[in-house]
C-alpha cells in the first residue's frame, strides 16, 4: 500500500522532479565555477576584498532589479523566460572559458560578467518559482519545499569539495566545462521533457505598473509582508555571522583554514538532515509558530556556542543545531507564501520579496566585518586585562570576533521575539 502511494506521488510530481533534479545539477555546476573563479581571482590578486566583490557584483542586479524582473515574469511565458535566461548565462560562462584559454582573462571581465549573470538569475529565479508552483499539486507543497532545501544543502556541501579537487587537479577550464555540461542537461530537459502550464496576466500594463502591483499586493497583505520583514532581519544577522566566522576560527590556535572548511560543511550536513525531516513531517497545526520558533531556537543557540566555546567539535555541533531547523522554517514559509499569493501575481510578488528579503545580506556582511575590525577587536585589545571578558571571549586575535558573535546572538533573539509577537497575530490555515 505504501509502495503504491510512493508511485502515485512520483507520478504526480514527475514534471517537477525532472525540473528540480536537472536544475539542481546546473546550479551545482554554476556554484563550482563561482568557487573556482574565486580561487583563481585570489591567486591573481591576493586580495580578499577583490574576491568578495564577485559576490557583490552578482547581488547588485538581484537586489536592484528583482521587482522589475518579477513583472517581466508575469508578462511572459515562464518556460521561455527560463530558457532564454539560462542560455544567456551559459554564454557568459563560455566567454569566461574563451578568455581563460586565450590567456586574456582579467579581473574586470569577471566583475562585468558576474553582473550580467546576476541579472539573468534575477529574471530566471521568479520564473522558476512560478513554474514550480504550476507543476506541483498543493498537497505536495511541503514535500517539494523540503526537496529544494535538500538540493541547496547538498550543493553547499559538494561545491567546495568538488570545485577544489577539480581546480587543483585539472584547472579552471575543466571546472567550467563541467558547468557547461550540467547546463546542457538542464536546458534540454526543460526544452523537451517539461511542459509548464501557462498563466498569463490579463493586464496589458507596462513593467513599472506591474512592479507596483507586486508592492501593492504586499501592502494589502500584511501577513505576507510581515513574514518578509522577519526574514529580512534574519538574513541581516545570519550574513553578519558568516562574515565574522572566518575572523573567529582562522586565528584560533585550534582553528585554521581546514577547520573553517569542516565547520562550514557541518551547516550543509545539518540542512540535508533537516530537509529529509521536513519532507517526512505531517502538516503542522500552526505554520506561523514554526517559522519564528525555529529561528528563535537557531539564533538562541548557535551564536552563543560559537562565542563562548573554543573547541572545534563544539563549533560543529553549534552549526548543526543552528542550521538543522532552517529547512523546516523554509518549508513552512514557502507553503504559506504559495498559498497566499495568487499564481498570476506570484512572479512580481516573489520578485518584490527577493528585493525586500535579501537586500540585508550585503549590509550584514559589511556590518559583521566592520564590527570585528573597528569595534570589538580594538575593544578586546584595550581591555585584555579584564578577567571576565577574557573568560567569556578569550584573549588575542579572534576574541573580538567572539564578542561580535555574542552581540549578534542577542540581536537575533530580540528580532525573533519582537517579530514573533507580530506574526502570532495572524491566523493562517492551509487550503
Amino acid at each position: 500500500m505504501k509502495f503504491k502511494s510512493i508511485r502515485k506521488n512520483i507520478k504526480e510530481l514527475r514534471s517537477f522532479l525532472i525540473l528540480w533534479s536537472t536544475q539542481s545539477l546546473s546550479q551545482l555546476g554554476s556554484s563550482l565555477t563561482g568557487f573556482a573563479l574565486a580561487l583563481w581571482l585570489y591567486e591573481e590578486t591576493g586580495s580578499a576584498l577583490s574576491t568578495a566583490a564577485l559576490t557583490i557584483c552578482s547581488y547588485l542586479p538581484y537586489v536592484v532589479m528583482s521587482i522589475f524582473a518579477g513583472a517581466l515574469t508575469d508578462k511572459f511565458d515562464k518556460k521561455k523566460t527560463m530558457l532564454v535566461c539560462d542560455f544567456l548565462a551559459a554564454t557568459c560562462t563560455i566567454t569566461v572559458l574563451i578568455l581563460f584559454l586565450t590567456k586574456m582573462l582579467e579581473v574586470w571581465h569577471l566583475y562585468a560578467i558576474n553582473v550580467i549573470s546576476g541579472l539573468m538569475n534575477t529574471v530566471q529565479q521568479p520564473a522558476s518559482e512560478v513554474a514550480n508552483t504550476l507543476l506541483t499539486p498543493k498537497k505536495h507543497y511541503q514535500r517539494v519545499s523540503g526537496l529544494h532545501s535538500l538540493s541547496r544543502s547538498l550543493i553547499s556541501i559538494l561545491n567546495p569539495l568538488i570545485a577544489t579537487a577539480l581546480y587543483s587537479l585539472a584547472g579552471l577550464g575543466v571546472v567550467i566545462a563541467f558547468d557547461l555540461g550540467s547546463f546542457a542537461i538542464a536546458f534540454f530537459a526543460l526544452l523537451f521533457f517539461i511542459k509548464v502550464p501557462e498563466v498569463r496576466s490579463k493586464e496589458k500594463e507596462g513593467v513599472f505598473t506591474l512592479a507596483k502591483e507586486g508592492l501593492r499586493f504586499l501592502k494589502k497583505t500584511p501577513m505576507v509582508m510581515t513574514m518578509i520583514l522577519f526574514m529580512s532581519g534574519i538574513n541581516l544577522v545570519a550574513s553578519a555571522v558568516d562574515a565574522v566566522l572566518p575572523a573567529y576560527i582562522l586565528p584560533n590556535p585550534k582553528g585554521g583554514a581546514s577547520v573553517l572548511g569542516i565547520v562550514s560543511a557541518f551547516s550543509g550536513v545539518a540542512m540535508v538532515i533537516g530537509s529529509i525531516v521536513v519532507s517526512l513531517l505531517p502538516k503542522p497545526k500552526d505554520r506561523m509558530k514554526i517559522i519564528y520558533g525555529t529561528m528563535l531556537f537557531s539564533m538562541g543557540t548557535e551564536n552563543f556556542m560559537l562565542a563562548f566555546c573554543r573547541e572545534p567539535w563544539v563549533w560543529c555541533i553549534g552549526q548543526v543545531i543552528g542550521w538543522i531547523v532552517v529547512p523546516i522554517m523554509s518549508a513552512n514559509y514557502d507553503v504559506i507564501f504559495r498559498n497566499s499569493v495568487p499564481v498570476e501575481l506570484q512572479g512580481r510578488v516573489y520578485a518584490c520579496r527577493n528585493t525586500l528579503q535579501f537586500f540585508t545580506i550585503p549590509i550584514g556582511l559589511f556590518l559583521g566585518g566592520f564590527m570585528v575590525d573597528n569595534i570589538c577587536e580594538p575593544y578586546m585589545q584595550l581591555h585584555s586585562d579584564n578577567g571576565v571578558l577574557s573568560l567569556l571571549f578569550g584573549q588575542g586575535k579572534g576574541s573580538g570576533a567572539a564578542m561580535t558573535l555574542f552581540i549578534l546572538g542577542i540581536l537575533g533573539i530580540a528580532h525573533c521575539l519582537l517579530m514573533g509577537i507580530r506574526l502570532n497575530k495572524y491566523k493562517y490555515k492551509d487550503y
